[in-house]
């Protein structure tokens, strides 16, 4: 299933609220296997007040958090609604590397999909993208606790 949610149903499956929510659209899914994810990077935003003024540059934390938030939103989706008991965690980081810097003006467009499933925990690989090129990717843990 194909499928284009704004912000307000996104914030109905994550958790984040501003300053920390890192989607801004969601443009395909399909249940239980993978969503794509984007977020407009702008200078209006408060990290890069500190992270290299003078040469802005998107932190790969941020990728990472962004990364983890759209495994959220397909977690989440696909059991139907955020248990509001159960938040996903993120749990592990493998094998992220970072390609390419990301800067104000990008857009991130990443894609999620599910390695394996069992229960409340989830093994995700993530690859994020700027105008088609690779700017990161790795492997994400989550958990639902």
């Amino acid at each position: 299933m194909n499928g284009l949610f704004d912000i307000k149903t996104i914030m109905q499956f994550v958790p984040h609220r501003y300053p920390f929510l890192l989607i801004d659209r969601i443009t395909e899914f399909e249940e239980k296997v993978r969503v794509v994810a984007k977020k407009n990077v702008s200078i209006n935003e408060a990290q890069f007040q500190g992270h290299f003024p003078d040469e802005p540059i998107f932190p790969g934390v941020l990728i990472i958090e962004h990364m983890a938030q759209t495994a959220c939103f397909l977690l989440s989706k696909s059991v139907g609604s955020l248990d509001t008991s159960k938040v996903y965690y993120l749990g592990k980081v493998k094998n992220v590397s970072f390609r390419k810097p990301v800067i104000p003006g990008d857009t991130i467009e990443t894609e999620v999909k599910i390695i394996t499933s069992v229960g409340g925990m989830a093994m995700v690989e993530a690859v994020s993208k700027v105008d088609g090129v690779l700017v990161a990717k790795g492997e994400l843990a989550l958990g639902a606790a």
